[in-house]
């Protein structure tokens, strides 16, 4: 006959036995309600559009809804400083970018996150070019002319932005560096809104991803006076880059990406990137990203460590760069 010792020794054995398998069974099933994916930007931008094409189809393979909320502020931080002190239960989430997990580091001191230590990266949706542009009006007919009238008029231009941090912010401060000017910068909530006050003519220039610019320049809205990267976007054909207009200094390329909280079960992880994966090898978001301009990352960069290996060089590149407009 078992005595009572040994009996609630195997009692607790069992017990501890249960509790090992308790956390992987749970990440099996998971997810079994809304996702929150909270994008740091005004809807329209191009954070917003590129996480809401993705996420559809993440959606369907998760079989649970993914709803997205827009937090603007601060540059996207308001939004990134809510998601790294949200539960690491998978069910929040945060679709972020070069400016909230790299330029951030060096533009904001107090910063109430650091983007290494307090996220999980999940991984890597869309590299987006970016474009210099301006209102349609603007006097500059090309990119040499841009750079000639900025530097003769550094004290009357104005360059909008989706606020201290953002990418439009952060690309734009490295243009002017290069150009050595210090236009009158104007904060938006979101490069949506920054974009429609470009449209209406009410501010000079922007630095801006290809995702938010396409329809309008294709409307001729707005002027492109190129992109900056290294071969031209097939989805604007005629616009230079800037190596070929004249500026080969300016390379700019920025990114999206999904990030959970520190401590989020590595099975949640690899549930969400292998959805991410799966969305991003579809037809038809594979069309729609590349129809705004996105470049749909490699195979090889789109696991959590190469996203992790990503921002960790994002922050070494930025820093110097960002580091003086403080």
């Amino acid at each position: 006959m078992m005595s009572i010792r040994s009996l609630a020794g195997a009692c607790l054995s069992a017990f501890v036995a249960l509790g090992a398998f308790a956390v992987p069974a749970s990440a099996q099933n998971y997810p079994t309600r809304t996702i929150t994916m909270i994008v740091p930007f005004a809807a329209g931008g191009p954070t917003d559009v590129v996480s809401r094409i993705v996420t559809a189809h993440m959606a369907q393979t998760l079989g649970q809804s993914i709803v997205i909320e827009n937090v603007v502020g601060a540059g996207g931080t308001t939004a990134t400083t809510r998601a790294a002190r949200a539960a690491n239960d998978g069910y929040t989430l945060i679709t972020g970018h070069m400016g909230t997990h790299a330029a951030s580091v060096p533009l904001y001191p107090k910063l109430a996150y650091h983007p290494e230590k307090d996220f999980e990266p999940v991984a890597l949706l869309a590299g987006t070019p970016i474009l210099i542009l301006a209102r349609k009006d603007f006097p500059p007919k090309d990119l040499k002319e841009f750079v000639v009238y900025v530097k003769a008029n550094a004290e009357k231009v104005n360059a909008a932005h989706a606020g201290i941090g953002s990418v439009s912010h952060a690309s734009c401060e490295l243009l002017n560096s290069i150009l050595g000017v210090k236009p009158v910068g104007v904060p938006f909530n979101g490069t949506g809104p920054a974009m429609n006050a470009l449209v209406a003519g009410q501010v000079d220039y922007m630095c801006d991803q290809i995702v938010n610019a396409v329809p309008q320049i294709n409307a001729g809205t707005i002027k492109a006076y190129a992109v900056a990267t290294p071969e031209r976007n097939p989805s604007l054909p005629n616009v230079p880059t800037t190596t070929e207009a004249g500026l080969p200094a300016f390379q700019a390329q920025a990114w999206n990406a999904i990030f959970a909280p520190k401590g989020t079960s590595p099975a949640i992880i690899a549930t969400l990137n292998a959805a991410a994966i799966k969305a991003l090898d579809d037809e038809n978001v594979r069309k729609r990203l590349l129809d705004l301009g996105s470049v749909i990352p490699a195979p090889v960069n789109r696991t959590p460590e190469a996203l992790a290996t990503l921002v960790k060089n994002e922050i070494a590149k930025w820093t110097p760069v960002l580091k003086p407009a403080t």
